[in-house]
């Protein structure tokens, strides 16, 4: 046997781990598994005022477990790690994230996947408590109020100064989007921030030569 050979088998042997026994894999698939299926409540309870999808949920459950079994299995020889490695290298998942938090749960349950697999228990253990008291405490947090979109249509094409001196009663923000003026009619879009938009719509169909009115939440980013 060569110096080479030597040197390469020293090399390899010396990140060769002890193979666990059956009773410690157990061990480990199954911690990771109440992991698992505790983040999988998490997501649940939080997702019930949004967009939930169940098939992303045990999606989660899921990818925890296989990174444990991952992690466990990288960890018999550096060979087998690299080839691992490469493996997983082509891999690509095109899935749109529709929640930017649902990047977090991803992480948690890949996280936690792989700490289980080196048996870092109470460490998974604390990263669980840490970010569900993270996602539920910042989630109380008040944040800008929402604009409201507002839409008015006329049977006279010089009203909007009317509109614009009832909308200053209710809020002094507000912004016109959109005027769309022809020569019988005046359509306009206003985003303002008002409380009370159900008496600011009955005022503006008051007005004679307004033919309809329309307000509407504004589901997107919120600006300060």
């Amino acid at each position: 046997m060569s110096f080479k050979d030597v040197l390469k088998k020293s090399f390899v042997n010396s990140f060769t781990m002890a193979d666990l026994s059956f009773s410690e894999t157990a061990v480990i698939f199954g911690i990771t598994l109440l992991f698992a299926l505790y983040i999988f409540w998490i997501y649940r309870v939080y997702a019930r005022k949004s967009f939930y999808n169940k098939s992303f949920n045990i999606a989660l459950a899921s990818v925890a477990v296989i990174t444990a079994a991952v992690i466990i299995t990288i960890q018999s020889s550096i060979v087998v790690s690299l080839g691992m490695v490469g493996a997983l290298s082509i891999v690509r998942f095109r899935t749109a994230v529709k929640d930017p938090l649902d990047l977090v749960f991803m992480f948690w349950a890949l996280a936690v996947g792989i700490i289980c697999g080196v048996g870092l228990f109470n460490v998974a253990g604390i990263l669980s408590i840490a970010v569900t008291a993270m996602i539920f405490v910042l989630d109380k947090f008040p944040v800008a109020q929402t604009p409201m979109i507002l839409m008015v249509q006329t049977r006279y094409c010089d009203m909007e100064e009317d509109i614009n001196k009832v909308i200053m009663q209710y809020t002094k923000y507000y912004k016109v989007k959109s005027r769309n003026i022809t020569s019988d009619q005046t359509s306009i879009v206003v985003e303002l921030r008002i409380k009370d938009g159900g008496s600011l719509v009955q005022n503006l169909s008051s007005l004679e030569g307004v033919s309809y009115v329309s307000m509407i939440d504004h589901d997107g980013e919120v600006t300060y």
